[in-house]
């Protein structure tokens, strides 16, 4: 769909004035395996991630977090030759259902990538409301949807005299809230997050863990880190994930925040987050 197609969904009196289309919703996915051809990478996968909490994804490269991260929101069925098992579930819905659009179950749970990918040839402005153009929303004023959600994202005030400059003009950090201010125009229930400080300076990470925290009662947040300073920082409950060799990634625990880093039940946990191999 062209960016200058005419939106269709009107979400006008939704909330007042902009709208939103839901409340942060809890994921649960129930057994779920993933393959690459041949290759299993998940197995007998369990987690609920509950609405406004954020969920932190822990674990060495390899153990299939991001592949994980990817089944949630649909994007593992994109890659040639993937398959998976099991359920995911928003709000008690299968997401993989018959009658459930993939475009829709990508709007309702956004995804922010580990490198910033905004549009090199749009203005900021143009970033932040594509979105909506391409999933077919009409809102009651872009101008207000592109305030408010740079304004959830932390970069308000420091692009708001400058809307019509290129988004790739920006830092990394500020690229890196643009591409979830651009998530977050479209109202999503969910927001997962595949390492989105990993390329980023120390004060750029501070300030997207700063927005982290601020949207925890907004949006359910799911984020695969291999920082465990950050998990401790940002996150309500972790999942750690670990993988055998020549075996399919699975999890290992889960857990409060507190409990994974301080008193984890299994030994491979402590040894993980004291950083003792991974």
């Amino acid at each position: 769909m062209s960016l200058d197609a005419e939106p269709t969904l009107d979400l006008t009196d939704l909330r007042g004035g902009v709208g939103t289309l839901g409340e942060p919703a809890t994921l649960f996915a129930r057994d779920v395996g993933a393959w690459f051809g041949d290759h299993s990478v998940l197995e007998g996968v369990t987690l609920e991630m509950p609405a406004r909490t954020v969920t932190a994804l822990i674990g060495p490269s390899g153990c299939g977090k991001s592949t994980f991260l990817r089944i949630l929101n649909r994007m593992h069925e994109l890659v040639p030759d993937a398959s998976l098992t099991g359920e995911v579930l928003l709000d008690g819905v299968d997401i993989y259902g018959n009658d459930v659009k993939a475009t829709e179950t990508r709007r309702k749970i956004g995804m922010v990538f580990q490198k910033p990918n905004p549009f090199p040839a749009m203005s900021i402005y143009e970033n932040v409301v594509s979105g909506i153009k391409l999933s077919g929303m009409r809102v009651a004023s872009t101008d207000d949807v592109v305030e408010q959600s740079l304004q959830r994202a932390g970069l308000w005030n420091e692009v708001k005299n400058r809307l019509q400059s290129p988004g790739g003009a920006l830092s990394g950090g500020q690229q890196q809230r643009l591409c979830i201010a651009r998530s977050l125009a479209v109202e999503p229930e969910v927001l997962l997050m595949d390492e989105p400080c990993s390329a980023l300076d120390p004060t750029s990470t501070y300030r997207i863990e700063q927005t982290i925290k601020e949207l925890e009662n907004q949006v359910t947040i799911v984020i695969v880190t291999h920082n465990m300073q950050q998990a401790q920082r940002v996150s309500d409950q972790c999942a750690f994930f670990l993988v055998d060799e020549g075996e399919p990634g699975s999890i290992v625990e889960i857990g409060s925040t507190e409990t994974i880093f301080n008193h984890p039940s299994d030994p491979r946990t402590a040894d993980y987050v004291n950083g003792r191999f991974g």
